[in-house]
C-alpha cells in the first residue's frame, strides 16, 4: 500500500495538485482535523520498503451512516478536495462509490444547514473517485492481482519452503492453512508453486467422499518415492454442504501418516513488500466529472481502468454462485487467470497417467545460464507429458549433449553452446532416440538455438518436428515474450539489496550509491528495480544518454541534498554504455559531488541469478511448462501424416510467451525481424514506457503522455453454463479463446 501512497502523492504533486493524507481511513475522513494533512514530496520518502500503510487504516461505522458521510463531505469541501483515491477492498470501494453518488445531495444539505456557502458548493460540485484494490486475498474481480497479494505469497512460500525441509527429514504430512475467507487464490497459487498434493478452496469444495480420495492420493505419492505430503487449506474452505473444513478437521481424518498442522495467520499481512507490489502503481488519478468511479486494475502487464461498480457486482456474483452451489460458475467469475490456475492444478494433482501410451517421445533441453523457476517449468512439462501418455526425455548438457546422445529420463543440465556446429550430430540423435518434439527452456541462446534448428530443416528432415522455446532468463531479453521465467526472482534480489544499501545510509547524511545490475544489453532489471527501489536514475542501453544527461543527474542530486532526503540511488545496466562504465560514473559522481555528497558503488554480479524462485516465477514456470506440452500434443496431431511426423511450417516451431494479456505461441521465423541480434534484445520493449514515471517519482520535470490510459474498459461477464464434467479433454485454448 505504501508504494501506492507514494506514487499517488508524487504523481499528484507532479500534475500540480495539492495532495492530502487521510489518516485512519474513513474514520479520519469523518473526524477531520489533524487526520487530514497536506502531503509533501519528502513525506513519502523511505516508505517503499515498509509493509502495511504508514497513514493507517481503520474500520468505520460512522461512514456507513449518512450523517457520517455528511461530516466527511464537509471536511473535504473546506479543504477544496475534489478527487479521492481509495486503497482498500470491495467494502471500502463500495463505500467510496456510494459517497460519490450522493455527493450532490450531501452538498445541498450542507448548504441548507449553513455549514458551507453556495460558492464552496459550486467549486466542489463533483467528486471523482479512483480506486486501487488493496487486499492480500486477491478477492476483487476485474484485476489479475490486487496490491498485497504477491507479498503475501512471498511470506507463505517462505514458510512452505522451511516446512518442507523438516517434513522430508521426518517423512511427515503437513497441512498449511492460509488466509482466504471468501477467495482461494492464495491457497491455489501456493499449491501450484510448491507442488502440493491437495488444495481446499471455497470456490470448489471437494466431492463427497473426499476423505478416502485424499488418503489414496497421499499413499500413492509415498509409493512413488515421495518423503512428504503437503496439503494447503484456505481459511474459508468448506465441503459441498457448506460445512467449514479447517486444517485440524483434515488432521482428524486419520490420513495414515504422521501429520502436523500450521496456521499462518497474520504473518501473511506483514513484511517487506515484493517488487511486483511496489510497481503496481497508479497512472490515472484525475478523472473527468462524467467518468463513473473507476478502479485501476492489472490485466496481464497492462494497467487498465474499469468501472468500480461493475467489478464490485462481479465480486458479489461470485459469492452468490458459491451460496447457490454453482461451483463451476464461481471459478469462471473469478476470471481467466484464476480459472487457468485451477485447471493447471487439477491436471498436475488429480489426473492419472493413461493406461495406454501415446508412443510419442518429447525431449526437454535447458540452454544457457540457469535461472530461478526453470525447475518448475521442467517439472510441469514432464508431468503434463506423462499425463498425456508421452515418454518424457531429458537432454543433458544442452545442444552439445543432444549432439552426443546424452538423452535419458528427466533431469536436465545447462550448457550455452549453439547447435549450428553440431547440427548433423543433433539430427542423428533425434533419429536414434526417435524424438518427436523438443521443448527448449532458456534465454537468448535458446531462442537462437531454436532458430538455427529451424534453418537446418531444409537440409535435415529429422529436424522437422514440433519445437517450442520457453523463455527463462534473468535478463528478460527473449523476443516474443514480455516476461521471462527467472526475471521476477532477480528483480526481487536487486530490490531487497537496494533496500539494505539505502538502509545502511540511514545514519549517514549525503551519500549516493551506484549499483550495477545484470541483463546484458537489456535494461529491464535496471528499470524495474529503479521503480521498485525508488532510484534517482537508471542508465540502460535502450534509452541513450550522454555527458549532458550525467551532468543533469549530478545536479539533481546536488539539489536533493538540500532537502530532508539526503541520499541517492543510481542503477546502471552492465552493458548500457561501453565508455560510461560503472567505474567512470562512480568517479564522475565522486568528483562532481565533492564536498556535497560522497559515493559508494556495488556490482551485484551472479547473486542476481541465484536464490529460491519467487511465487511468480514458480507459478509462471508451471503454467508455461504445462501449456507448452499441451500445445505440442495438439501440434503432433496436426503434423502426423502417412504414418509419420513431419513439421516444416513456421507455426510448428514457436516461442511461448506472455504478450500483454495472453500466453501466445509465435513462430520463431516471424520473430527474426523483431530482434536486434547484435545486442541480443528485442527491437521494442513494453516496459520502456514506464521510464518517464520513474523519473517523475524521482522529481525530474519531464512530460508524461497519459493518453493511452484515458479510456475506460469493461468487465466481461462470461455466459454461465451448467456445471461441466470435472475435467474436459486436456487441450490448450486457441489464441482467440485465450485472448478473450
Amino acid at each position: 500500500m505504501n508504494a501506492a501512497v507514494r506514487a499517488t502523492v508524487r504523481v499528484g504533486i507532479y500534475t500540480g495538485a495539492k495532495v492530502y493524507f487521510v489518516h485512519e481511513g474513513y474514520q479520519g475522513l469523518v473526524d477531520g482535523g489533524d487526520n487530514i494533512k497536506l502531503a509533501t514530496w519528502e513525506s513519502v520518502s523511505m516508505m517503499l520498503q515498509l509493509g502495511g500503510t504508514v497513514i493507517g487504516s481503520a474500520r468505520c461505522m460512522d461512514f456507513r451512516a449518512r450523517e457520517g458521510r455528511m461530516k466527511a463531505a464537509l471536511n473535504l469541501v473546506k479543504l477544496g478536495i475534489t478527487n479521492l483515491c481509495v486503497i482498500g477492498g470491495d467494502g471500502s470501494l463500495t463505500g467510496a462509490n456510494q459517497f460519490r453518488k450522493e455527493w450532490a445531495t450531501l452538498l445541498v444539505d450542507l448548504v441548507k444547514a449553513g455549514k458551507i456557502t453556495d460558492d464552496e458548493a459550486r467549486k466542489s460540485c463533483h467528486l471523482n473517485i479512483v480506486g486501487m484494490v488493496g487486499s492480500i486475498d486477491n478477492d476483487f474481480c476485474g484485476t489479475d492481482m490486487t496490491i498485497g497479494t504477491d507479498s503475501a505469497l512471498h511470506r507463505i512460500i517462505e514458510v512452505v519452503d522451511a516446512i518442507t525441509t523438516t517434513a522430508q527429514s521426518h517423512q511427515r504430512t503437513f497441512i498449511l492453512e492460509v488466509m482466504g475467507r471468501h477467495c482461494g487464490y492464495l491457497a491455489l497459487v501456493t499449491a501450484l508453486a510448491c507442488g502440493a498434493d491437495w488444495v481446499f478452496i471455497p470456490e470448489m469444495p471437494p466431492d463427497e467422499g473426499w476423505e478416502g480420495h485424499l488418503c489414496r492420493r497421499l499413499a500413492d505419492q509415498r509409493a512413488r518415492g515421495s518423503r512428504l505430503n503437503v496439503i494447503i487449506v484456505a481459511e474459508g474452505a468448506m465441503d459441498r454442504a457448506g460445512n467449514p473444513i479447517s486444517s485440524e478437521d483434515i488432521k482428524k481424518k486419520n490420513l495414515g501418516f504422521d501429520t502436523r498442522t500450521t496456521v499462518l495467520g497474520h504473518v501473511q499481512r506483514g513484511g517487506t513488500p515484493s517488487a511486483f507490489d511496489r510497481i503496481l502503481v497508479v497512472l490515472a488519478l484525475l478523472a473527468t466529472p462524467e467518468t463513473p468511479a473507476c478502479v485501476v486494475s492489472l490485466s496481464g502487464n497492462q494497467a487498465v481502468r474499469l468501472p468500480l461498480m461493475e467489478c464490485v457486482q462481479v465480486t458479489k456474483d461470485v459469492t452468490t454462485a458459491m451460496a447457490e452451489k454453482r461451483w463451476e460458475d464461481a471459478i469462471k467469475l473469478r476470471g481467466k487467470s484464476f480459472e487457468n490456475n485451477w485447471n493447471t492444478y487439477k491436471m498436475l494433482a488429480h489426473i492419472n497417467p493413461p493406461d495406454t501410451k501415446s508412443n510419442i517421445n518429447v525431449a526437454i533441453v535447458n540452454i544457457g545460464a540457469p535461472c530461478a523457476g526453470m525447475n518448475a517449468a521442467v517439472r510441469s512439462a514432464v508431468r503434463i507429458g506423462i499425463i498425456q501418455g508421452h515418454n518424457m526425455l531429458a537432454v543433458h548438457d544442452g545442444f552439445e549433449g543432444l549432439a552426443q546422445g546424452k538423452v535419458c529420463t528427466p533431469y536436465a543440465l545447462h550448457i550455452a553452446v549453439l547447435p549450428s556446429e553440431y547440427i548433423e550430430e543433433i539430427s542423428l540423435t533425434i533419429a536414434k532416440f526417435n524424438i518427436h518434439s523438443l521443448v527448449i527452456i532458456g534465454g537468448f541462446e535458446a531462442y537462437m538455438g531454436g532458430l538455427e534448428l529451424v534453418q537446418g530443416r531444409d537440409k535435415y528432415e529429422e529436424l522437422c518436428i514440433p519445437m517450442v522455446v520457453i523463455p527463462a532468463t534473468v535478463s528478460n531479453n527473449v523476443p516474443g515474450s514480455d516476461f521471462s521465467i527467472g526475471a521476477d526472482t532477480a528483480l526481487n534480489t536487486i530490490t531487497s539489496t537496494c533496500d539494505r544499501i539505502k538502509q545502511s545510509a540511514a545514519g549517514t547524511k549525503r551519500r549516493v550509491f551506484i549499483i550495477e545490475t545484470a541483463g546484458g544489453y537489456c535494461g529491464y532489471l535496471a528499470t524495474m528495480a529503479g521503480l521498485a527501489a525508488g532510484a534517482d536514475a537508471a542508465y540502460i542501453y535502450e534509452d541513450k544518454f550522454g555527458i549532458r544527461d550525467l551532468e543533469m543527474n549530478v545536479e539533481h542530486l546536488v539539489q536533493k541534498m538540500k532537502t530532508d532526503v539526503k541520499r541517492g540511488l543510481i542503477l546502471r545496466n552492465e552493458n548500457c554504455n561501453a565508455n560510461y562504465t560503472t567505474d567512470f560514473i562512480f568517479a564522475l559522481y565522486s568528483e562532481e559531488g565533492k564536498g556535497i555528497f560522497d559515493c559508494r558503488k556495488n556490482v551485484l554480479g551472479h547473486m542476481q541469478q541465484g536464490g529460491t524462485p519467487t511465487p511468480f516465477d514458480r507459478n509462471f514456470g508451471t503454467k508455461m511448462g504445462s501449456k507448452a506440452v499441451l500445445w505440442i500434443t495438439e501440434k503432433l496431431k496436426e503434423v502426423y501424416r502417412h504414418g509419420r511426423i513431419f513439421a516444416n511450417t513456421p507455426d510448428s516451431a514457436c516461442v511461448l510467451g506472455m504478450k500483454k494479456r495472453a500466453l501466445t505461441f509465435q513462430p520463431l521465423a516471424e520473430l527474426k525481424e523483431q530482434t536486434d541480434f547484435v545486442h541480443r534484445i528485442p527491437k521494442t520493449s513494453w516496459w520502456l514506457k514506464l521510464r518517464p514515471i520513474m523519473k517523475i517519482l524521482a522529481k525530474y520535470n519531464i512530460s508524461l503522455d497519459t493518453s493511452e490510459h484515458a479510456h475506460m474498459e469493461h468487465v466481461i461477464k462470461k455466459r454461465m453454463s451448467m456445471p461441466a464434467p470435472l475435467m474436459k479433454k486436456a487441450c490448450p485454448p486457441t489464441k482467440h479463446e485465450e485472448e478473450e
